[in-house]
């Protein structure tokens, strides 16, 4: 079974709940996996923006959150686990140049976030709050599997 990524709290593909944004609690969703590949040592997590600032002239990738050195078994991350992670789990630095979950605030039209979800066969060493750049390099060479969930957000 190849590696998947779902949420409870949306769809693939479908609208991210306020509550997961800045319009409200801007907590972490509840994700869930399976299908992680024998001989993961570690996951990471990725999630980003394309489409700032405006959808319709894209100008870069917004970095909402980043985790590294997630336990292979874990099998998910609880809604809000942002606030409490596990032990063992890293942060890198997102584009709001901090660590932890920063929810979806488009400033104009209807986003588009990616949860990328990688299968590692190693542990990564502490890369002390690594831009989303320096984690990719860092996990180069060591991704066993990808998967990835869509979700969009519309202010107003």
């Amino acid at each position: 079974m190849p590696l998947a990524l779902t949420s409870s709290a949306f769809d693939a593909g479908g609208p991210i709940p306020p509550v997961y944004t800045c319009d409200g609690s801007d907590v972490s969703p509840p994700l869930a996996w399976r299908g992680v590949p024998a001989g993961a040592k570690s996951l990471v997590l990725i999630v980003d923006d394309p489409d700032a600032p405006d959808p319709a002239a894209p100008q870069r990738t917004w970095v909402h959150w980043l985790l590294y050195n997630i336990a292979p078994d874990a099998g998910g991350l609880a809604q809000g686990v942002a606030r409490h992670l596990p032990a063992g789990v890293h942060e890198g630095s997102n584009d709001w140049q901090r660590t932890g979950y920063g929810g979806p605030c488009p400033p104009i039209g209807r986003h588009r976030y990616f949860f990328k979800l990688y299968a590692l066969d190693a542990a990564l060493p502490d890369l002390r709050q690594p831009t989303k750049a320096q984690l990719e390099q860092a996990m180069q060479g060591h991704v066993l599997e990808r998967a990835e969930l869509i979700g969009t957000y519309h202010r107003g």
